[in-house]
């Protein structure tokens, strides 16, 4: 028969490990919260009647962590783990089996598992709210910024266009005036590239700063996706890599505008070509959902480091040597899929490569 004294013994036990485990959560660092779940096993574990037999197992779907374990099988008072009402792990305490039966175990200490659970969870849901809170500031910034720079490079490219229009019709006249000078023509020759260059390079700022007028209209984009696949046949022949197009249906009607749409394929497909080694396949996938329109580009290049994150979608930020990316075509394809209430994303291909998901909505 249990003594008021050992009764009184446990209660105590339970109290300071319900204290303790509080104390944990409140100086629980959100970046190291796997630490403050070891500390709460442990408290857990001392906290039981026979305290030398405790095993104590948190499993949730992020997180596994145990205490040590001394026989094959145990009988355990289990208890849920909930994140905003949805159950996403549990905390088992238990017993060996050969020694213990469920019997052996204290009403109390099923109560003292709840109310731990119940505190594990509100860490959870602290944590999650609080990484939610600096997402949402970082898009709030990144927005901020990209506005401001949109504002700025729309000036810039209005200014740039009329000398590079100069520019570009002074040399072609030049051009006829030095026909019989073949070195003076290569220069000329030079400054015209140079030109057009520099005017695509306005014209993928104007994109940016969305100032190009969109023409949205009903369009089947299957077809649109296969003509740009057809224009790029001449680079993918050249490293000899194989574009796959795949599409859940042959018809696919999205609102947008077309010649922007060509510009997302355009700039993606080339980055996925740069990247890809020589033989390489590239598949196009387009899939065709209640409400959205999926288009998914899988390259098996070098693939994209994590650490870089949204910066790749920043202009004038690029991972290509100096001379062959202006670091404009995925923030243009960002600007693009952004006016027209889409989504873009990126994620590793398996075995190696890189992923890119554009999402329109079905307006």
């Amino acid at each position: 028969m249990v003594t008021a004294e050992e009764k009184l013994k446990e209660r105590i036990k339970e109290l300071t490990c319900l204290y303790d485990v509080t104390s944990i959560i409140v100086n629980c660092d959100y970046n190291e919260v796997e630490v403050g779940l070891r500390a709460i096993v442990f408290c857990l574990k001392n906290a039981w009647q026979y305290t030398d037999d405790t095993y104590v197992v948190l499993k949730t779907d992020d997180y596994s962590i145990t205490s040590k374990k001394e026989h094959k099988d145990y009988v355990f008072l289990t208890s849920a783990i909930t994140l905003f009402n949805k159950e996403i792990g549990t905390i088992k305490v238990g017993y060996p089996s050969e020694k213990f039966s469920v019997l052996d175990f204290l009403e109390e200490e099923q109560q003292l598992l709840n109310n731990v659970c119940l505190e594990v969870g509100n860490l959870l849901e602290r944590k999650e709210i609080k990484e939610n809170e600096i997402l949402i500031k970082r898009q709030v910034e990144q927005s901020d910024r990209l506005r401001i720079l949109g504002e700025i490079t729309a000036g810039i490219a209005h200014e740039l266009n009329t000398p590079l229009a100069n520019i570009l019709g002074f040399a072609e006249l030049l051009k006829d005036r030095t026909k019989e000078d073949k070195q003076a023509s290569k220069d000329v020759d030079k400054i015209i590239n140079s030109a057009i260059y520099s005017r695509e390079v306005v014209k993928k700022l104007m994109f940016f700063a969305c100032e190009m007028p969109q023409q949205k209209s009903l369009v089947n984009i299957i077809p649109i996706c296969k003509e740009a696949i057809e224009l790029l046949k001449p680079i993918l022949k050249t490293k000899g890599i194989t574009l796959n197009l795949n599409s859940s249906n042959t018809e696919i009607a999205l609102k947008i505008d077309r010649i922007q749409l060509t510009q997302v394929l355009f700039n993606l497909v080339i980055n996925a070509i740069y990247f890809s080694k020589e033989k390489g396949i590239i598949d196009l996938e387009i899939k065709d959902k209640s409400a959205t329109v999926e288009i998914q580009i899988k390259d098996q290049g070098s693939g994209i480091d994590n650490s870089l994150g949204n910066k790749i979608f920043e202009p004038f930020f690029t991972t290509k040597p100096v001379g062959d990316g202006s670091g404009l075509g995925l923030s243009v394809v960002h600007g693009i899929v952004k006016s027209h209430k889409g989504n873009i994303t990126y994620s590793t291909n398996t075995p190696r490569g890189t992923i890119f998901t554009v999402t329109f909505p079905k307006l």
